[in-house]
């Protein structure tokens, strides 16, 4: 057991996760993103635009934040709005260095507040000699009419001198890295600026339109990072003021909503020259303006993030540390012991899904960590242990597999699939939820005379979408290949029973194909067998993604033996609660498949013997 931590630990010595040492940069603490690394510190250098494409949790904001921590400090600057006597609708802007904006305003603060203590003086010494002279002539009470009146015009006619003080748009004071402004999902007044509606338009009462200035993301992130992730969700006007900015460098600020005064006011421009990086899944890219693409592409970088890394020893003392970073980056859960840690390692090559690989999805990683570290603050325990981290995977179930457990547990309710006993044209097939939930599907076949005297029908149901319905197809091929009937005297009816979720990829071939040759030779299949594979119209079992996840469905369903592809094989990590508990057959051919799914039976045996005598075997 000892060895086998260690190896999984990729020979590193420590006791607990106290003893290892986590890089200071973010930039060093970036895991498995090598080619990204590279092309961040290049861009960072010379300002360049980045894209970063990949699945959620591999790293995208965080090389965004490393990217402000590389950028240059020295350049930084306040920007100013001041206002426009000539134009009072169009306030003025002005630029200083970084911390000088706060002396600034906080002087003209001390002006106005003199010049304001100025009037108030002469104001008060004119009422007083109004009142003193009123008292002289016999009219007090007038003199104090008189002097009220004279007081409450002065201030109206009298301009306050705190209009004319500065705001104080953009801060960088104090600030030690280049500022980083996640703009993610932000409305157009939350990115590109607004001017606040005033109520109290004109009479003396107003505020100054360039006190009602609010900056936008973009100007915050002047000479640093604005980061943008789920970029194609921005409308077609919003990327197209994005391009704007990116291409000007400056962008004036006004009210964004036509209805509001704040729409009379538009500022000089601002300044914003930021590095954007902008990021997505895989179909962020059809939904991005052609123009600001190309903008990116001109004068920057685009980055296809890794779902997945090689499991090599430096790999896995990379992700050793992930777990070390984690801890230090909460601040509130204990460390981990070796034995935890080597457990964590276990997951990430069960959620990598492939033979060889670490997952890089570390968010999901990083979420059992901190539910482990939880579980054990609330025990009173000093360090995370082995025990602590099972748990949390309990615990930490996703949606979707907290879903499909309730699919099964209801399917098992209303027999929606069977797991013994044995009958024609029925097979379980098993399917995954997301990415990471399995479930049973089951798929019945029945076969029926063809309605049309041209030629039979493959009529398949269940809310399949376009790879489903041509995996369903392609196994219509090799059928005919397999029986040597002439299928056009036949409709084959395909069901897959309960999918209100819909079916998508090719998984399920070779249940479909197993099920319609059981309905067509009236096979019985043993409905305590469940199956995962493509099929090639040539009879060959083709790998498929998802294979532990859809094992362990199979387990928790009761089912005694699963069929998987040969090439799958090494990608089947099963928890220790799982191991043991079902038959798992790997197999590369069709007739395999039938040789341990259907019944024993004389028709069985001559089934066999056409597929060994035919080219499909």
């Amino acid at each position: 057991m000892s060895e086998n931590i260690d190896e999984l630990l990729g020979g590193l010595e420590f006791r607990t996760t106290e003893e290892i040492e986590v890089p200071k940069s973010l930039i060093d603490q970036v895991i498995g993103q090598d080619h990204a690394v590279e092309a961040i510190r290049k861009a960072a250098v010379q300002k360049r635009h980045v894209m970063l494409i990949g699945s959620p949790g591999t790293g995208k904001s965080m090389l965004a934040k490393a990217m402000a921590e590389l950028l240059p400090k020295e350049e930084l600057e306040d920007i100013l709005v001041y206002p426009n006597p000539e134009d009072p609708n169009q306030p003025r802007i002005r630029t200083v260095p970084a911390g000088k904006g706060k002396e600034i305003v906080e002087a003209y603060k001390q002006e106005a507040m003199k010049k304001e203590q100025a009037k108030n003086m002469f104001l008060f010494t004119l009422v007083f000699f109004v009142i003193a002279y009123s008292a002289l002539i016999g009219e007090f009470l007038w003199g104090i009419i008189a002097a009220v009146m004279i007081f409450m015009l002065a201030r109206y006619m009298m301009p306050r001198e705190e209009k004319n003080v500065p705001k104080l748009l953009v801060n960088n004071s104090g600030r030690e890295t280049a500022p980083f402004e996640d703009a993610t999902g932000a409305h157009a007044g939350a990115l590109f600026g607004d001017v606040r509606h005033d109520p109290f338009q004109s009479g003396g009462l107003e505020t100054p339109a360039h006190e009602r200035v609010e900056s936008g993301a973009i100007h915050r992130a002047h000479r640093g990072v604005l980061y943008i992730d789920e970029i194609n969700t921005l409308t077609i006007e919003s990327q197209q003021k994005l391009l704007t900015a990116l291409q000007e460098k400056k962008f004036p600020i006004t009210g964004q909503s036509e209805r509001s005064s704040g729409a009379m006011v538009r500022t000089e421009p601002v300044p914003c020259d930021f590095v954007l990086v902008a990021a997505g899944n895989l179909d962020a890219l059809y939904g991005m303006h052609p123009a600001l693409r190309s903008r990116i592409r001109g004068y920057g970088y685009e980055i296809y993030m890794n779902d997945t890394m090689e499991d090599t020893e430096e790999n896995r003392r990379k992700l050793v540390r992930f777990v070390a970073q984690e801890i230090v980056r909460d601040g509130k859960i204990p460390h981990f012991t070796r034995e935890a840690v080597a457990e964590i390692i276990r997951e990430a090559k069960r959620r990598a899904g492939r033979r060889g690989h670490l997952t890089l999805r570390l968010r999901e990683l990083g979420g059992i960590v901190r539910t482990a570290g939880d579980i054990a603050r609330s025990e009173g325990a000093e360090y995370v242990t082995v025990e602590h981290v099972l748990k949390a995977k309990r615990i930490s179930k996703s949606i979707e597999e907290q879903l499909a457990d309730k699919y099964i547990e209801r399917r098992k309710d209303y027999r929606l699939f069977i797991t013994e006993g044995e009958m024609v044209g029925r097979v379980n097939g098993l399917a995954v939820i997301g990415e990471s939930a399995g479930i049973v599907l089951p798929i019945i076949a029945e076969v029926t005379p063809a309605l049309s005297k041209e030629e039979g029908k493959i009529i398949a149901t269940g809310r399949l979408q376009e790879i489903a319905r041509e995996a369903v197809m392609n196994v219509s091929a090799i059928i005919k290949k397999i029986i040597g009937k002439d299928m056009s005297n036949y409709d084959v009816h395909i069901q897959f029973v309960g999918t209100y979720e819909g079916v998508e990829g090719d998984s399920a071939s070779i249940s479909i194909a197993t099920a319609v040759v059981s309905a067509l030779e009236g096979v019985e299949v043993d409905q305590s067998v469940a199956m995962t594979g493509s099929l090639s119209v040539k009879g060959d079992v083709l790998p498929v993604g998802g294979v532990t996840q859809k094992i362990e469905a199979a387990i928790q369903a009761g089912l005694k033996k699963v069929i998987i592809p040969k090439d799958n094989i090494d990608d089947v990590l099963l928890d220790a609660e799982h191991e043991g508990r079902i038959e798992i057959v790997a197999v590369s051919r069709i007739d395999e498949v039938l040789e341990h799914s259907l019944v024993d039976s004389e028709k069985k045996e001559k089934l066999l013997k056409k597929l060994k005598s035919s080219n499909v075997s």
